[in-house]
């Protein structure tokens, strides 16, 4: 076993926990032995920050929590278990109390904001055919083909779901912008990362799906809040 902290990833609206595929890949190869990523229902931000909670409650020692996207929302609400020793955010939402996603997301509505539908049952999808262009342009035709029919739709109440007490003013955090993002206006992203006062902001010529098309920088921010923490 290392002396690192574990790692728990928490993914977004409209993915699962295997869109950490290849942050995960490059987490082994540097050390971490403890990671683990959330299969979140995406039901309500409730349901969703009680799935996490349950993860992190099973680890014995500290844990770095990382949120992309809507997972943001996720780790602000469940990272206030005293085993979470601090917040990473990856292109994700971060709301002060009482705000939601989908109120933040009217501040600076994103580009792609047109090519989200809901169903008949309540559900909100990305238009398959604009999947790529929303969510994922720097990623290869075929990886984004599989996302955009592996994609996992969240209830559209969820969008609307506040957070109540935000961890992030109490544990420290770091935060990445995609400069390219077409599902957070990049201008929330930064708002939000720098009413945080984390302890580093960086940005990345990437998509929403930095996770997916940048995972070496990523790794990076989620190894030198590891640091930080051990400093």
């Amino acid at each position: 076993m290392s002396d690192k902290p574990a790692i728990v990833l928490v993914h977004g609206f409209w993915g699962g926990a295997a869109h950490w595929e290849k942050v995960i890949l490059e987490l082994a190869r540097r050390g971490y032995d403890s990671l683990h990523a959330v299969e979140n229902p995406l039901t309500s931000l409730a349901d969703d920050a009680e799935r996490t909670r349950k993860m992190v409650q099973q680890i014995d020692g500290p844990v770095v929590l990382v949120g992309h996207s809507y997972g943001g929302a996720v780790i602000t609400e469940a990272g206030d278990l005293p085993n979470v020793a601090g917040l990473v955010y990856i292109a994700a939402f971060a709301p002060d109390a009482g705000e939601s996603p989908g109120q933040i997301s009217q501040e600076h509505p994103p580009a792609a904001f047109d090519n989200i539908a809901p169903d008949s049952d309540g559900y909100l999808w990305i238009k398959p055919e604009k999947f790529r262009e929303s969510f994922a342009q720097d990623l290869t035709e075929d990886e984004a083909l599989v996302m955009a029919v592996t994609q996992k739709a969240p209830l559209g109440s969820t969008f609307g779901d506040t957070v109540t007490s935000p961890a992030w003013k109490a544990k420290p955090s770091w935060y990445q912008v995609s400069t390219a993002d077409r599902m957070i206006h990049p201008d929330n992203e930064r708002r939000m990362a720098e009413r945080m006062n984390p302890r580093q902001i960086i940005e990345l010529d990437a998509s929403h799906a930095s996770l997916a098309s940048q995972p070496g920088p990523v790794t990076d921010l989620i190894d030198t809040a590891v640091d930080d923490l051990a400093g």
